[in-house]
């Protein structure tokens, strides 16, 4: 046996609930209209039979003049009060597109290894800033020199970190933290002393007097790889 499938079942979602909407306004139209006709003909029923008239017309006349005055008088402003209302309801009850749920972003987890490392890049970052500040003479192509060693350092530095998430530690007291620890302090104290030895550079730039700063600082430098 055949199955009839209505045409309507074939409408989009939205348009039945379109169509359903303005069906609101005009049964609210034609409520309006109804209830102001009927309570405007009662009224004037009431006051044709309260009130008589000096010249007495026929039944059909009467009636045919208080339909006209409930509809003007009363059917059309009840129609528009009732559309009024039909359009506040179809504002009420308009269907909502629903918001689409994106799905939250992953947020990263906490890498304690990553942060000694940006700690000792950073250090390196500013050494290297620093040098570019000194005048140009031979102990500055000196220093630019140290400066590269601290830089080759830091691979070192990126290794131990890579070594402790390989071993999968989360403890701060494990000897590969530690390590690595110990590195961020050395690499912020070499960053304090190549400051030191700029300065120095600025009032002394030749070599000669800038070499024993330079020295020390070279011997200063952390050693990662020995």
């Amino acid at each position: 046996m055949r199955t009839v499938i209505p045409r309507w079942a074939d409408e989009r979602p939205e348009n039945v609930a379109r169509s359903g909407v303005m069906g609101v306004v005009v049964r609210s139209a034609l409520w309006g209209a109804a209830l102001g006709t009927l309570v405007m003909g009662a009224l004037a029923t009431a006051v044709d039979l309260a009130v008589p008239s000096q010249k007495p017309s026929s039944l059909l006349v009467s009636v045919a003049a208080i339909l006209i005055l409930a509809v003007t008088v009363g059917g059309v402003p009840g129609a528009v009060i009732g559309t009024g209302v039909g359009v506040v309801r179809r504002s009420v009850h308009r269907p909502r597109h629903p918001v689409p749920a994106y799905p939250p972003v992953p947020q990263r987890p906490y890498d304690m290894w990553s942060e000694l490392v940006e700690r000792c890049a950073e250090s390196t970052r500013r050494v290297a800033n620093a040098v570019q500040t000194v005048p140009k003479s031979p102990a500055k192509e000196w220093l630019q020199r140290i400066s590269e060693q601290l830089t080759k350092e830091l691979d070192d530095v990126r290794g131990i970190a890579q070594l402790g998430r390989a071993l999968g530690a989360v403890d701060r007291q494990h000897p590969v933290y530690r390590r690595l620890l110990k590195a961020a302090h050395d690499f912020h104290q070499f960053e304090n002393e190549v400051g030191r030895v700029a300065l120095q550079m600025f009032d002394h730039p030749d070599l000669d007097e800038a070499r024993t700063h330079l020295e020390v600082l070279e011997k200063q430098l952390p050693q990662l790889s020995a």
